[in-house]
């Protein structure tokens, strides 16, 4: 797989766009903690196209403020720029097998080759 940065918009890890992945591996920023941290994609145990209705649901699973807010709220205009942002942009959601999650966006291209093995 090749190098990609990609942005968390909610979840388990720092929010922002300075995390990567790169060769099957991801590297995150964790919030107080100096270095990022790898983990292998090995780790995710389902990946998903977010929706209005996935962000919601896991939101509401691990009480994301930012995540709620995306729904409902003064940011709940930001939710159709980001679920369905650019053409060239997937949001998605991952849940690690540890039970962390993140919603992100990264590049399609990038997104297609990290979820291939998840397809049924």
């Amino acid at each position: 797989m090749a190098l990609g940065t990609f942005e968390i918009i909610a979840g388990d890890f720092k929010l922002g766009k300075e995390h990567q992945l790169l060769n099957d591996k991801f590297t995150l920023k964790v919030e107080g903690k100096f270095f990022r941290e790898s983990i292998k994609t090995t780790a995710i145990e389902k990946i998903e196209v977010a929706t209005d209705e996935s962000v919601q649901k896991v939101g509401a699973s691990v009480g994301w403020a930012l995540a709620g807010g995306l729904i409902a709220g003064p940011l709940g205009a930001v939710t159709a720029g980001v679920i369905g942002g650019k053409k060239n942009q997937t949001t998605f959601i991952c849940h690690f097998k540890d039970g962390r999650k993140f919603v992100g966006i990264i590049p399609s291209k990038l997104y297609a080759k990290l979820a291939a093995p998840f397809m049924i």
